[in-house]
Parts: structure tokens; C-alpha cells; sequence
């Protein structure tokens, strides 16, 4: 089995390679997102650990590059980071695990073999509910084929209400799967976004798809 290792820091890599070559697993390192977005598209891999703080490009954009040329092989990325947010940027890039540093080497193992075992599947690249599509590799929304133009938060709460399309999810959920941990303000503030993409997703079409369901939460509905 054959795994890319993309790791600026280079006692990291070496231990991580070590202990890798010590299971079994043959190990190509690069230390920059350039050389690792190169190596990715240009090797067979059984998976990839990415890391997310690299120079010249950061691991999000590797893994944005590698999804847009329709290359599947697993993802693992890691980051020193700690955040949901982060972890959701990742996963809607088309990551396929997590770990956040430090970490212990045998859950990367036990991450790793169930990646490889897993394999590679092609994978949907949009998420449609009626006349809305997201498509998560380009981070682009449209309805009926007109481009919306959303910031980051506006995103990641579509995002999350599309994968739950149909679902009353509430306020509570919404911040725990769309903000970081770290948010300790109002809950007030899942309304005022609810607002604002009724305002670029509903409004100029003349539809109602975002509902408020009182004392529940939110629920997003198919147009079409």
C-alpha cells in the first residue's frame, strides 16, 4: 500500500514515515502543497495524509485542485488547528477523515487501513434540492441555473440545510454543525442568517423554500 504524505514539518514527517514503513506502507513525502498536488495527480496512491498549513498552497486548496480533476483517492488531513469549522471546510472539500495535532499514531494507523480498505469510489459532485445546486469542490451555488453569490457563513448554513433537506433542524443543531466551538453569543444568530439567504436564495425568485417552523427550528423544502 502506497501513501503520500504531504508535511512541512519534517521531524513530524520522519516519525510518521517511519512508523508507516514499519506496517507495511511504502511512503512518498513532500514537504510543500506545490510538489503534493503534483505528486497526487501524478501518482497512484491508496490515500493521502495532507496537511492543512503548507507553503505554497495550503492543504484545502490541494484537495479543492485534486476533487476538481475528479481524483478520488482518500483523503486524511491533518492540521494543528481545533475547530469544527475547520473540520466542515475539510469535509465539504471532499476530505475523507480528520485528525487534529498532536495526535497518537496508532488512531492515524487505524484511520489510515480504514481509508484504504474503502478505497476510492467516484463520488456525486452536487448537492440539489429543486432548482438549487451547490457544488461543494467549487464552493459555488445557483438557482435555476442563475449564479448566488454567498459568504463563508452564508455557505456553510446552506450547506448544512441542504444535506438535511426535508428536516426540521434547530437552532441548537445549526450551531453546533455550522459555527466553531468556540461561538458563545446569542443563538439569535442562526435567525439573522436564515434571513439573509432568504434574501438571495428565496426572494429574487419569488419562491418560499426556507421555512421557519416555530419553537423548532428551520426547514429547507425543494421548489420543484
Amino acid at each position: 500500500m502506497k501513501i503520500l504524505l504531504v508535511e512541512d514539518e519534517v521531524r513530524l514527517a520522519d516519525v510518521v514515515k517511519e512508523g508507516l514503513v514499519a506496517e507495511g506502507f511504502s511512503v512518498d513525502i513532500v514537504s510543500d502543497g506545490v510538489t503534493g498536488l503534483w505528486a497526487a495527480t501524478s501518482n497512484p496512491y491508496d490515500a493521502i495524509v495532507l496537511d492543512i498549513m503548507l507553503p505554497g498552497l495550503n492543504g484545502y486548496d490541494v484537495l479543492k485542485q485534486l476533487r476538481r480533476r475528479k481524483i478520488w483517492t482518500p483523503v486524511l488531513m491533518l492540521t494543528a488547528k481545533d475547530g469544527e469549522y475547520d473540520q466542515t471546510d475539510a469535509f465539504d472539500l471532499g476530505a475523507d477523515d480528520y485528525l487534529t495535532k498532536p495526535f497518537s499514531f496508532l488512531i492515524l494507523m487505524a484511520r489510515l487501513r480504514a481509508l484504504v480498505r474503502r478505497g476510492a469510489p467516484e463520488r456525486p459532485v452536487l448537492i440539489t434540492v429543486g432548482s438549487l445546486v451547490l457544488d461543494p469542490a467549487r464552493r459555488a451555488v445557483t438557482r435555476r441555473g442563475t449564479s448566488v453569490s454567498l459568504t463563508a457563513r452564508e455557505y456553510g448554513l446552506l450547506l448544512y440545510l441542504m444535506r438535511n433537506a426535508g428536516d426540521v433542524m434547530s437552532k441548537a443543531q445549526i450551531l453546533d454543525n455550522v459555527w466553531d466551538s468556540a461561538y458563545d453569543g446569542s443563538d439569535n444568530i442562526v435567525e439573522v442568517y436564515v434571513g439573509y439567504l432568504r434574501k438571495k436564495l428565496d426572494a429574487p425568485f419569488g419562491l418560499t423554500t426556507l421555512h421557519t417552523i416555530r419553537g423548532l427550528g428551520y426547514r429547507l423544502d425543494a421548489d420543484v
